[in-house]
């Protein structure tokens, strides 16, 4: 029981650490794309970049918060038709649900990470001219939250299928 808990408390701090620094990056993006209107209306002049910058960190911000999304169960899930089942048969629902949700984000790693490794020795840039974005870090953003997409639909299967709300309600009252 104790490495299911520390597997939790794992999970839970990397996933919101991660929900914490998108979000930053969202609000910080925004002040970007401020000064890019700004300097466009004002001067004539965007900035140059600012559309490979958003790009990318959309991309990044999606699968940085897509851990924590999971584990928070604010996931897209259709719960009526859940409460109508008996027990054992939504715990079979729920188990083939986490373990496709976990299977899609393995898929996403495996499918992910040639093209992350390429991306990184062979210093990808998106953009052209004054400003040339790297694409290494959402490539890598890609892998990072796909895993922990993933142990979260574990956790997640754990938790909901195995009846084990009193882990849960340990780690999330920890505030972890």
């Amino acid at each position: 029981m104790t490495a299911l808990r520390t597997l939790i408390h794992a999970s839970d701090r990397v996933s919101k650490v991660l929900m914490i620094l998108a979000a930053a990056w969202a609000f910080g993006l925004t002040f970007v794309i401020m000064a890019d209107i700004f300097s466009n209306n004002v001067y004539g002049q965007p900035i140059y970049g600012v559309r490979e910058i958003v790009m990318n960190s959309i991309v990044m911000i999606v699968f940085m918060q897509v851990g924590y999304a999971i584990r928070s169960h604010s996931m897209l899930r259709a719960d009526t038709l859940l409460l109508v089942l008996p027990l054992t048969v939504r715990r079979i629902f729920l188990a083939i649900g986490y373990a496709l949700g976990a299977a899609f984000f393995v898929f996403v790693i495996i499918g992910g990470v040639e093209a992350a490794a390429y991306a990184w020795t062979a210093g990808s840039f998106e953009g052209e001219g004054a400003l040339r974005v790297p694409t290494w870090p959402a490539h890598f953003a890609v892998l990072i939250g796909s895993a922990v997409a993933a142990v979260n639909y574990l956790v997640a299967a754990l938790i909901d299928v195995f009846g084990l709300e009193d882990v849960e309600s340990i780690s999330l009252e920890a505030g972890v």
